[in-house]
């Protein structure tokens, strides 16, 4: 199975269990007297069971991560907290410029305050576009060691 294989049955698995608390949550109670729509003790042993196969594909990413080199001799787990890196600074600085757009939009007349900012919104903005390419350069060959790599099945000795 390919990494990005994996992948995508751990966002399946996520969803199911989600789905599956939900389900367990509208059967857990019902009116004296009435039956639950669904056996919550099949329920649970559902859940048990995408938990346990949760927890195998998350290991084997992990692990197939740690021990994939990208190509300039970081790890893939490296790459992917670079990638978050780059996510978290551009949401940071959007929100600075989010800021700057609702304060300007406060003012009525000459007579009140006027704010004025305290960072080259130009600046900021060229900082998100560097960060933004940055990101798509990244993810790309994250994407693409993704669909190349097997994912390490045994567990580590």
């Amino acid at each position: 199975m390919k990494l990005a294989e994996a992948l995508i049955n751990r966002a399946d698995a996520q969803k199911r269990i989600q789905q599956l608390q939900a389900r367990l949550a509208r059967n857990a109670i019902v009116q004296e007297g009435e039956q639950p729509a669904e056996d919550p003790l099949e329920l649970f042993a559902e859940l048990d069971r995408v938990i346990a196969q949760l927890t195998q594909l998350v290991k084997q990413i992990n692990r197939t991560n740690s021990a994939i080199r990208f190509d300039d001799g970081r790890t893939l787990t490296d790459a992917l907290a670079d990638r978050d890196a780059l996510m978290t600074e551009r949401a940071a600085l959007n929100s600075v410029l989010n800021a700057l757009n609702s304060q300007n939009q406060f003012r009525y007349s000459r007579s009140e305050i006027k704010a004025v900012a305290t960072v080259d919104v130009r600046e900021i903005q060229q900082r998100i576009d560097d960060l933004s390419r940055d990101y798509r350069q990244l993810d790309a060959a994250i994407q693409q060691i993704n669909w190349q790599a097997d994912l390490i099945e045994t567990p580590a000795q």
